[in-house]
């Protein structure tokens, strides 16, 4: 039974970033094999955008380190786009040697984080961005931008929206077709969403990413959809945290989110019981229950 909330959009594209932002902080290693049959299950379950990997350095995300043997390992269906993250040019050299043609690249919307994930200031990291994006563009490459820290920062506090708005905004003008704005800590509330997005400009292309650790990240969707966001990052079986926040208890869940938009009748072409059978199976090879409710209520866990 679907009651539907009059001016949402009436579908959405579910941008699934479990293989990348979800797996990225186990501690232990999952086998390549593992990654790529999750891959695959995401894919036949029927997500049309699936973050696989990212070519960031093996010192700094141990987990990622076999990001050529996944992308060799997957099978990619010409329906289906495979994004991967890449953090400077050596990263765009890399993708680009594995035929790559979509990339994503990641920001901080305050100093601090900037500083300490980026080793940038918040000023300069615009000059590590620009000969990434132009590169990718010249041949042929989608560029996606996250802005991390939107909403609330560990150190910083509270951000100002006219600072997220400013790093979006540039990012947006190197050339990027699209902008997530993400709640890193899971700090944000609908009403602080909603200010946000209403500070962009309409035409600007915009995504959310919403992270639960206060158990906000359902309503902020809603309050997304009514601001007409028509593409949503979730994390299958919601894996995947943020090792600043204490307590965080990661991503969205894409479970969670089909649950909610099944019932809003938006469409977004994802078979619910494939993909929680597909995080039950995961959750097995992690050794630990699924963090989703939907999963977990689906399942039996």
């Amino acid at each position: 039974m679907t009651y539907k909330i009059e001016n949402l959009p009436d579908e959405v594209t579910i941008y699934e970033v479990g293989p990348r932002d979800g797996l990225q902080n186990e501690k232990t290693v999952v086998p390549v094999e593992v990654k790529a049959e999750f891959v695959t299950r995401l894919a036949a379950a029927g997500l049309k955008v699936i973050e696989t990997t990212s070519f960031v350095h093996p010192e700094w995300v141990p987990q990622l380190a076999d990001a050529e043997d996944l992308l060799k390992a997957v099978h990619r269906d010409n329906q289906v786009r495979y994004p991967v993250l890449v953090p400077n040019e050596r990263g765009l050299d890399r993708a680009l040697e594995l035929g790559c043609t979509e990339i994503a690249i990641f920001g901080s919307a305050t100093e601090t984080f900037a500083q300490r994930n980026l080793n940038r200031s918040l000023k300069t990291q615009f000059d590590m961005f620009a000969p990434v994006v132009r590169r990718a563009r010249e041949n042929g490459l989608r560029v996606r931008a996250y802005v991390s820290m939107c909403f609330g920062d560990p150190w910083e506090g509270p951000v100002p929206i006219a600072q997220v708005v400013d790093v979006g905004s540039r990012l947006l003008d190197l050339g990027c077709a699209e902008l997530s704005l993400g709640d890193t800590i899971g700090v944000a509330t609908a009403g602080h969403v909603g200010a946000l997005l209403d500070a962009f400009p309409r035409e600007r292309p915009l995504a959310v990413h919403f992270h639960d650790t206060y158990g906000q990240a359902l309503a902020n969707v809603v309050e997304a959809l009514r601001h007409g966001i028509t593409v949503i990052d979730a994390s299958a079986g919601g894996i995947g945290g943020c090792p600043y926040a204490k307590s965080a208890t990661g991503n969205l869940a894409t479970e969670d989110l089909v649950w909610l938009l099944d019932g809003l009748g938006i469409r977004h072409g994802v078979d619910l019981h494939a993909l929680a059978a597909t995080s039950h199976w995961l959750a097995g090879r992690l050794g630990r229950p699924s963090p989703s409710a939907v999963v977990r209520a689906l399942t039996k866990e």
